[in-house]
């Protein structure tokens, strides 16, 4: 998934590719969609929502371009994915400052 989906496309944080990595997708989706939770689409997560493909999620942590020392406030964002990874994403930044 990292090298295709996210650094094949331009996604260049070496810290967003590393939280994407560490971050395991499939535990934050149901155990019938775990099978597909790398693939380069949405996964169904339930009541009618979705987990956002890999892809868009790596792109919106890294156009944020965060230095590690903010605070983000994710509302809405569904089964917590995109938070953990940018959770990951602000650790590797605040130890690599």
């Amino acid at each position: 998934m990292v090298e295709r989906q996210l650094r094949g496309r331009g996604i260049r944080d070496e810290r967003v590719l590393a939280a994407m990595l560490e971050v395991p997708r499939e535990e934050f989706v149901p155990e019938l969609h775990r099978a597909s939770s790398y693939a380069d689409e949405p996964a169904t997560i339930g009541h009618g929502q979705t987990i956002s493909q890999p892809y868009m999620v790596a792109l919106m942590a890294q156009v944020l371009e965060l230095t590690g020392t903010e605070t983000v406030l994710e509302v809405g964002g569904g089964c917590g994915y995109h938070a953990a990874v940018l959770e990951r994403w602000r650790r590797a930044s605040s130890r690599s400052s």
